[in-house]
């Protein structure tokens, strides 16, 4: 319809264009008004003969007497100002440079076996894993980062988000057995996908830490890795733990009950089958190479929404009515 064509090329240009509305109010005041019947003076000053003049304006005098062609135009462009013009500046579409990615990190007993080196002392793999996430965070600005833990359970701390300094605060109070001293690959898997199933298909990615092998959840990690691959979620798995020992003043000495064996045959499959890559680390420095190599990957470059910026010119016509209601004013003066 015509009339919605024109209320959408009003929006187009003012912020508030019901405002525009005012503009008859003046004419719909000077004829619905009832005219003043006294024909005495409505003000008497002791000084100001011009004054004194105007104020003995009566009877039809509104009816019958024009508005002054500038008051007119200050009201218009008052009006006009209050409804708020607008230009619409170029169109912007600007980049959007990241990934999202889903950080799963395994918090099971096993994760305390103090067979790691960070700084030339001995900690554990939990330690380890914590400084070489945090030294990773700190390199994906641009990245929207969730973190999920797993033990016998799996538990998302964080959704996804821009925050690092959220996520490596939660990554910092995570402790060994908080979700359980077991494992749940799969669930964590599932968790994952059902977190980053949202977003852009190329950008879901998981990076899964563990070290052991799957003894708890309700989801095998063959059927979950059929899921990552329904829902496009690339997981990369790093197998991470020693071989049983520690290395002190360059001897090798034993761990009692470390060395379990991690089911590298299963991360592997979960990698490939997924499109992503399978890493082992066996001890800090491998750990932290395997994040760099990681951090290495091109990030995907996701046009942003266009966005056309509006520019307020609410003070030209602003200005200008001010203009005219001071000439207005000023002008029977100079006729003085």
């Amino acid at each position: 319809m015509p009339s919605l064509a024109f209320l959408d090329g009003l929006q187009d240009w003012f912020a508030w264009p019901w405002l525009l509305l005012a503009l008859p109010l003046p004419l719909l005041a000077r004829w619905l008004l009832p005219a003043s019947r006294t024909t005495g003076a409505a003000l008497k000053v002791p000084y100001g003969a011009r004054l004194d003049a105007i104020a003995q304006v009566g009877g039809h005098a509104l009816r019958g007497g024009g508005m002054s062609p500038l008051i007119a135009l200050a009201w218009i462009l008052l009006c006009i100002a209050a409804a708020r013009p607008q230009q619409f500046g170029e169109a912007v579409q600007p980049p959007q440079v990241g990934r999202d990615l889903m950080l799963a990190l395994d918090l099971s007993g096993s994760m305390s076996e103090p067979d790691m080196e960070l700084g030339g002392r001995p900690v554990d793999r939990l330690t380890a894993a914590k400084a070489v996430l945090a030294d990773f965070l700190d390199r994906r600005a641009g990245d929207r980062v969730g973190l999920l833990v797993f033990g016998r359970r799996a538990y998302a701390l964080t959704p996804l988000t821009l925050d690092r300094d959220s996520v490596r605060e939660q990554l910092d109070d995570s402790v060994v057995g908080l979700a359980g001293q077991e494992t749940a690959i799969g669930d964590a898997i599932g968790l994952a996908v059902k977190r980053l199933r949202t977003q852009p298909a190329e950008q879901r990615v998981l990076i899964m830490l563990t070290d052991g092998v799957n003894t708890a959840g309700v989801l095998d990690p063959r059927k979950a890795a059929e899921l990552a691959r329904g829902e496009h979620v690339r997981v990369h798995a790093i197998a991470f733990g020693g071989e049983g020992s520690l290395s002190v003043f360059g001897f090798k000495l034993p761990l009692p009950g470390a060395g379990d064996e991690i089911d590298e045959a299963t991360l592997r499959m979960v990698a490939k089958q997924t499109g992503g890559r399978f890493f082992r680390a066996r001890d800090t420095a491998e750990l932290a190479g395997i994040y760099a190599e990681i951090d290495r990957l091109e990030p995907i470059r996701r046009p942003g929404k266009a966005v056309r910026p509006k520019l307020e010119r609410y003070a030209w016509p602003l200005s200008a009515a001010l203009a005219c209601a001071l000439l207005a004013f000023a002008w029977p003066r100079r006729r003085a």
